[in-house]
């Protein structure tokens, strides 16, 4: 599930079964993509991009 907050801020909620996690995921748009990069989940199950901003947050199942 993706959403953005009022600041512009992309979040999307991923499954466990999406990891490893990494940005850019493959559905997001071409034009914008910058390198790949593998996040590491910690203990607050939230990873913020370095690269674009974009916060992840892992679900439970």
């Amino acid at each position: 599930m993706k959403k953005m907050t009022d600041e512009g801020q992309i979040i999307i909620a991923i499954k466990s079964n999406q990891l490893p996690l990494h940005c850019p995921l493959p559905d997001m748009s071409l034009w914008n993509q910058h390198p790949k990069v593998y996040l590491s989940i910690d203990a607050s199950k939230k990873v913020k991009c370095p690269y674009c901003g974009t916060e992840y947050v892992l679900e439970e199942q």
